[in-house]
């Protein structure tokens, strides 16, 4: 099966090199708190695009509720999916992580792909980041062996279309207050 063949693929590059294992762990278990703080700060700054920076921001946030908090526990829900580490005796697990949670989607995957996508339908620089830092993170889960490949994808696919969705609804409320805004200054 592909999804056992790149897994042993990537997680069997772990446990090899103490600085690989350090990258590894760090972009699995802790990057996530920096993509946080910067978002974080583009509410205050720069000074010029604070408002845009704020649409952005709340378009994000709604995406990640969306993805993480609705869509990946629905699925989990009706499908429990062992982790790797579980299922596989060769799999190297390098961070702790419950085996009591289901696998597929990867919150982590949904989580960070609605952010990234949520922040490029507004900056499409800083969106470009956003999405390598999410793709650093999901191959990263797999590496540590807590995650097979289609769980990154599913939680990558869930994490997009939910930003979408945040998006379109988002440009509807503004578009139809805009024109309620138009019609209700116009003289009769």
């Amino acid at each position: 099966m592909l999804d056992v063949f790149l897994f042993q693929r990537i997680n069997g590059l772990a446990n090899n090199s103490k600085f690989l294992d350090f990258v590894g762990i760090f972009f699995a278990d802790y990057f996530q708190y920096f993509l946080g703080i910067i978002l974080l700060a583009l509410l205050f700054w720069p000074k010029k695009d604070i408002i845009k920076n704020r649409v952005m921001v709340i378009s994000a946030v709604f995406s990640v509720v969306l993805s993480r908090l609705i869509f990946t526990e629905i699925i989990r829900f009706f499908y429990h999916r062992a982790r790797p580490y579980v299922i596989l005796e060769t799999a190297k697990k390098l961070i702790a992580e419950s085996q009591n949670y289901a696998s597929f989607p990867s919150g982590h995957a949904a989580f960070f792909f609605a952010l990234a996508m949520g922040v490029f339908l507004h900056n499409k620089k800083l969106g470009i980041w956003y999405f390598i830092a999410a793709i650093l993170m999901g191959l990263a889960r797999i590496f540590v062996g807590v995650h097979w490949p289609s769980d990154i994808l599913a939680g990558a696919v869930i994490g997009i279309l939910s930003a979408v969705i945040i998006n379109m609804i988002l440009k509807k409320i503004t578009h139809t207050k805009t024109r309620v805004g138009d019609s209700s200054a116009s003289p009769r």
